[in-house]
């Protein structure tokens, strides 16, 4: 057998490597420049050949012959191209022919989209045929105006369709090009002519009105003139009455003249406001007079704004920011179905099922099989009278008889009249995350903040809104797929939102899961100020950036506050429509994902200081777009509070190893018998979802972040508001005669153990906590001591107590 396996070894082909050959941006251009010129060239020899077509018949088929000379403008090979397009071709529609070569160089050059040129290309090419046999069609003689295609087409169509039905033909093509092309139909020219014809009726109108006008204009003047008679004395009189008043105007005299009391009429004021006046029919009756002001119109500069500019852009600064191609994403199946359905299997499972129910004297009226990735949902239907607590109850038995890990019963399943056995597939199939990103739900998905997170069951993508949820709490054992599931929560709102519409706050205590997101820290990350790397390993700066956060919070709810909006959706559209004043403190404001590698670090670490804010964070940030993500591998109830789990009702629980775990998570059994590798549980307050997440390499996000951090980028990350730690016991016991009379022999203690704890000094001085920990406020105050560092004990200060009794002195 061994000799054979080495056999078939030897005859495996060899795979030889293609040569890759990648067209670069200098290749386009050179080869877009070549095609304008060639297309132009062509355009000159076509022009020249429609009038020296004769005179170069001679010097065809003479091309490598240097004494003949040809008489068009590109000499013989102008003589040569032009007679092989045009006379053996498509006649005068060769030009379409010129114009698409200029055309594709020009697309090459400016490195536009080729979709456009291939629409370019079908249809010119369509037009040019048409013109071809259009003009053949009528130029029977002579074969220069549709080329000898154009002419033996004609000549073809005629033989079978007649001269009537070649034109009909023609004609049909026309219809065509003109509806699918230029979208032309019978309505459209209908509304045309519609249109012009009312066009015509208002100038008309309006011509009429203007003679009217004139008319009653003529008419005033020659009521309000005396009768005179037209004659030369009465026109010198006019000419002399005008000269008398021109001069009287000059010379600035008041000549007091009786005349009638005239009417002052005023200038109207902005506000037009329309009168009605109401007439009685008893003269002696004062009519009223009814005024009405119209409303005010509301935000007629933001709608001027918007009309003058458009809506403001939050994506303008990364106009050119390209979303990472589907390509960078592996396909695990090659591109077939991610699902091989084993019909052996399936009847296997399905006797040992009915067949282990019947030794316990349980009748099986109906049974359905749903095939999913990883598991496969058995649905049965019991007969009448059967209690579903006694199919609960033999989940152990079912598991041995199907000799499977991870048998899990559902009954009832929910909104359905059966009880569900989920079992595991022998050939488990690997969801990609690139089938899951393609998937038309994905791509389609209108959410704030969509996250692919797998497929269930049933093998479909499931797809979430992460702005709904409004956090997520992950846990599982180590191993089972944290990691991957966060990585495949960053991929989806990387493939999904642009950098000015969404932050990450990375949190990643492990210091080797998250790293590969710091080549995206100027578009997508944001830090705090005095930080230099985004990503945050050392507890202190979590500590820091989570207080950070809450200010952040409280500086949002502020300006929500003012925009009198009441969630973060409403404000950025409401930014965006031009409604807000940045000169009052408004700005576009991103959503801010905050994402927890290992929590129960955090909490071992610095305790209260992490879930105090943790807490107030997912209490009130839903509103202002600010949204937790926190994965644990120690799900128990010192790790995962009361406090966290009322706040966290989207929770997703990957294998773990005992009931309890699963109960802490996911207030319910069953993350215990899932099967792992990207197994696992999701619900939101409600039922329970299996789902296997979709699989994100190490590689693949390293694609990812290459690609994004490659392209113009902000100047720096995104800062969060500054925060400055309470400094316990700073500025408050200054003053040296309020300090404990134990202070000098405690500072003795401390400097000699090298070890600045209150605990030291309880035991050491017998003190009480509370007294403990004021001597270590008043030690840090005179600098004998450093800052407080969580549950780590204080920095000495002071190497000896030469040193100690020399800085008391200097005190």
């Amino acid at each position: 057998m061994a000799k054979k396996s080495s056999k078939t070894k030897k005859k495996a082909p060899t795979k030889f490597k293609k040569p890759d050959f990648k067209i670069t941006r200098k290749h386009k251009v050179i080869l877009g420049s070549f095609l304008i010129l060639f297309g132009i060239a062509l355009v000159i020899a076509f022009t020249s050949f429609l009038f020296n077509w004769q005179e170069d018949q001679s010097t065809l088929g003479q091309f490598t012959n240097r004494s003949v000379e040809a008489n068009n403008w590109l000499s013989k090979f102008g003589a040569e191209i032009s007679n092989f397009f045009i006379y053996k071709g498509f006649g005068l529609a060769s030009f379409s022919l010129a114009v698409l070569t200029i055309l594709s160089g020009v697309y090459l050059f400016f490195n536009l989209n080729r979709q456009g040129l291939q629409k370019f290309w079908f249809w010119g090419v369509l037009v040019m045929l048409w013109f071809s046999t259009f003009l053949g069609f009528f130029a029977t003689d002579n074969a220069l105006l549709g080329g000898m295609i154009g002419f033996e087409t004609n000549d073809f169509l005629q033989d079978y369709l007649g001269l009537a039905g070649t034109a009909l033909f023609l004609f049909f093509v026309l219809i065509i090009y003109l509806v699918a092309r230029l979208n032309i139909t019978p309505e459209l020219v209908g509304k045309y002519f519609h249109k012009t014809k009312e066009e015509l009726n208002a100038d008309f109108d309006e011509a009429k009105q203007e003679s009217q006008t004139i008319e009653e204009e003529n008419t005033s003047v020659v009521a309000n003139t005396a009768p005179v008679e037209e004659n030369a004395t009465t026109k010198t009189e006019a000419e002399l009455a005008i000269t008398f008043e021109k001069k009287q105007e000059e010379n600035s005299i008041d000549i007091p003249i009786e005349q009638e009391p005239t009417i002052k009429v005023e200038d109207k004021p902005t506000e037009e406001r329309e009168k009605i006046v109401i007439k009685s029919d008893n003269e002696e009756d004062v009519a009223m007079e009814v005024e009405t002001i119209e409303e005010e119109e509301v935000d007629t500069l933001s709608e001027k704004l918007v009309k003058d500019f458009g809506e403001f852009d939050p994506t303008l600064e990364l106009k050119k920011y390209k979303f990472p191609t589907i390509d960078l994403l592996k396909d695990y199946n090659a591109g077939g179905s991610s699902i091989t359905i084993d019909q052996a299997e399936l009847e296997e499972n399905k006797d040992n099922i009915v067949n282990t129910l019947k030794n316990y004297k349980i009748e099986i009226a109906q049974i359905k099989a749903t095939v999913g990735p990883t598991v496969t949902l058995y649905e049965i239907v019991p007969e009448a009278g059967i209690r579903i607590s006694k199919i609960k109850n033999l989940e152990d038995d079912i598991a041995l008889s199907l000799a499977a890990l991870g048998i899990r019963i559902i009954a009832p399943i929910p909104g359905k009249g059966t009880i569900g056995i989920e079992v595991p597939n022998k050939n488990s199939s690997i969801v990609s995350m690139r089938s899951v990103v393609a998937s038309p739900k994905f791509q389609n998905a209108e959410m704030e903040l969509p996250i692919a997170f797998g497929k269930t069951i049933s093998n479909e993508t499931f797809v979430v809104d992460l702005a709904k949820m409004p956090h997520l709490l992950m846990a599982g054992a180590t191993g089972q797929g944290k990691s991957v599931g966060l990585n495949c929560i960053l991929t989806s709102l990387l493939y999904q939102k642009h950098p000015a519409e969404v932050k990450f706050v990375l949190v990643d205590p492990k210091k080797v899961e998250l790293t590969l997101f710091n080549k995206i820290e100027r578009h997508y990350l944001a830090k705090l100020p005095d930080t230099d790397e985004a990503i945050i390993t050392d507890n202190t700066k979590v500590i820091n950036t989570l207080n950070s956060l809450c200010i952040e919070m409280d500086n949002r709810y502020d300006l929500l506050k003012d925009a009198m909006v009441r969630n973060l959706k409403e404000y950025n559209e409401k930014f965006k429509a031009r409604k807000l004043n940045p000169n009052d403190g408004h700005k576009f404001l991103p959503y801010i994902v905050l994402v927890v590698d290992e929590f129960a670090d955090l909490i071992m670490t610095a305790g209260k200081e992490v879930e105090t804010p943790i807490a107030r964070l997912a209490q009130l940030a839903r509103a202002i777009g600010i949204h937790l993500i926190i994965a644990t591998q120690r799900p128990s109830v010192n790790v995962i509070t009361g406090m966290i789990k009322a706040n966290f009702p989207a929770r997703i629980a990957f294998r773990v190893t005992s009931k309890i775990d699963s109960r802490t998570i996911l207030d319910s059994g069953g993350a215990d018998q899932l099967i792992g590798r990207g197994d696992m549980l999701y619900t939101q307050g409600n039922d329970l979802v299996r789902i296997q997440c979709a699989f994100v390499d190490t590689p693949e996000v390293e694609k990812i972040t290459d690609y994004i951090g490659s392209q113009k980028a902000y100047p720096d990350a995104h800062l969060l508001p500054e925060y400055v730690g309470e400094e316990s016991g700073t500025g408050l016991d200054i003053d040296i005669s309020e300090r404990d009379k134990l202070f000098t022999q405690a500072a003795e203690v401390i400097v000699t153990a090298q070890q600045g704890s209150a605990s030291l000094l309880q035991r050491k001085l017998k003190l009480g906590y509370n007294r403990a920990g004021r001597i270590i406020d008043q030690l840090e105050a005179a600098g004998i001591v450093g800052p407080f560092e969580g549950s780590k004990a204080r920095q000495v200060l002071v190497p000896d107590l030469v040193a100690l009794e020399q800085h008391l002195n200097n005190e």
